[in-house]
């Protein structure tokens, strides 16, 4: 094994954790009267809006992207009458949401730093997310920015996850042979079985899914539930 592609969104910001059960964790834990059925209408509602109107710009920050994130949902639940509370309290409530969120995931990326600052030094590394444009923002923002060789974003390339393509413009900008780079993501669907399927190594990080669906595993050389496995191997 001679070099890494890693995934963003749900490996490096949550440690294996979907972002649907990130967020609804955060309505939990702040106590926002929602079922978590109608939360899974509303996170999708959002996650379309924000390609729909490509409200992220280049320039937007984590923590920017994230509050445009939690408004588009309060804005839907309002709309849906899911949420009763108007003015103050919602603007409270929203404030709230983003400070734990933001909070967690700070301390998330500080760790997964440390796991690639450790691979740095024996291994290329390259990165290969679903985002939404701003990448090396957001990579500056956590302090990721002088780790990986090349980013490759579906936003920038135009193509998405799964889509085999993608992975190969991360294994050409590792220059090396597909079976000597593993890949690391928390998708089965979207990191695991392209990775595979184009002769990688590949490592499932796996966590808190949003679907309640069992995937074979068979396409996962190796399963994790912490980042912290990768420099114990």
């Amino acid at each position: 094994m001679k070099g890494y592609i890693f995934d963003f969104g749900g490996t490096l910001d949550t440690a294996g954790t979907h972002w649907g059960k990130m967020l609804w964790h955060a309505y939990e834990r702040q106590n926002i009267p929602i079922e978590e059925e109608d939360f899974r209408n509303t996170y999708v509602y959002a996650e379309r809006e924000l390609e729909r109107k490509a409200i992220i710009r280049p320039e937007s920050s984590f923590r920017e992207t994230l509050e445009a994130k939690i408004e588009l949902e309060f804005e839907y639940l309002s709309e849906q009458g899911l949420l009763e509370q108007t003015g103050f309290s919602l603007v409270s409530m929203q404030t709230a949401m983003l400070n734990d969120l933001y909070r967690k995931v700070k301390l998330i990326t500080a760790e997964s730093r440390t796991v690639l600052l450790s691979l740095k030094e024996k291994y290329p590394l390259v990165l290969v997310s679903n985002f939404y444009g701003n990448m090396n923002t957001v990579l500056v923002e956590f302090e990721l920015d002088n780790l990986f060789d090349r980013v490759v974003e579906s936003a920038v390339v135009g193509i998405r996850k799964p889509d085999l393509r993608i992975f190969q413009l991360g294994i050409d900008a590792l220059a090396l042979k597909s079976e000597n780079i593993t890949v690391v993501g928390d998708s089965y669907s979207n990191d695991i079985l392209p990775g595979h399927q184009l002769g990688c190594r590949t490592i499932w990080l796996k966590g808190e899914t949003w679907k309640n669906e069992k995937d074979d595993p068979s396409a996962a050389d190796l399963i994790i539930s912490s980042l912290n496995d990768l420099t114990s191997e």
